[in-house]
């Protein structure tokens, strides 16, 4: 189940009504939470909650603030609404009865979430392999977790945009292989043979990151290690 963004203002606008969409939204998050599986969920109701605070402090939903979620027909279209609804005192009420009880129920959902994400980023180890070069923007990321012998090899690639007056890092991945890891093939190995067999980069920067236990992957830990391996980048700058 998704909640679009001006979902506690859509159809009927009834507390009782609205009440039973978030829980059911919230269900199936706490669901996906159980299973150690982080994303998209997390980042959802992460929107979803500041979405609401905003709301709630009678702000406008500014397109700059959510530029990956709204649109500006979306934008235009609410801001509309909001006006109208300015007027009348009773909905104003009801939505500001909404708006609180659901942020309440998103905080703790959020704080459920938030403790898988702390503890996943404490285990990981993040690790070079080999000596590092100058640049660190492009290189390799060698995946290792649970008791698994498997190393998955991903290409990274780091990149800058800016908005407005604040300038942002993003991290791209892409899987290219997997390898085994025994006494013969070390990471070192694995290392040179990817170079030998990738030539687009004859010096990259390469990672190994492990995980002591076997959660999702592509739900927890690669996102989780995708914000991990930016911030280790960014703190190991020569």
């Amino acid at each position: 189940m998704t909640l679009s963004e001006t979902w506690f203002m859509e159809g009927y606008i009834d507390f009782e009504l609205q009440k039973y969409r978030l829980l059911a939204y919230l269900s199936e998050v706490k669901q996906c939470f159980n299973e150690t599986k982080l994303y998209p969920q997390l980042s959802d109701i992460v929107f979803h909650y500041n979405n609401l605070l905003a709301f709630r402090n009678n702000k406008r939903f500014l397109q700059d603030q959510f530029p990956k979620k709204m649109d500006m027909l979306n934008m235009q279209k609410l801001e509309i609404v909001y006006e109208r609804m300015l007027a009348d005192n009773d909905l104003m009420q009801e939505l500001e009865h909404i708006t609180q009880y659901s942020l309440d129920e998103m905080k703790g959902t959020i704080s459920e979430g938030a403790e898988i994400y702390d503890f996943v980023e404490k285990k990981l180890l993040i690790e070079p392999v080999g000596i590092i070069p100058l640049y660190k923007n492009e290189g390799y990321v060698f995946f290792r977790y649970g008791e698994f012998s498997e190393v998955r090899i991903y290409n990274y690639n780091i990149t800058i945009f800016e908005h407005k007056s604040a300038r942002y890092k993003g991290i791209k991945m892409d899987y290219i292989e997997s390898r085994m890891k025994n006494l013969a093939n070390t990471y070192e190995q694995i290392k040179l043979d990817i170079i030998r067999t990738y030539r687009a980069l004859p010096n990259p920067a390469v990672y190994r990151v492990e995980f002591p236990l076997s959660v999702p992957f592509n739900e927890t830990l690669l996102p989780v290690a995708k914000r991990v391996l930016v911030r280790h980048i960014e703190g190991n700058k020569d």
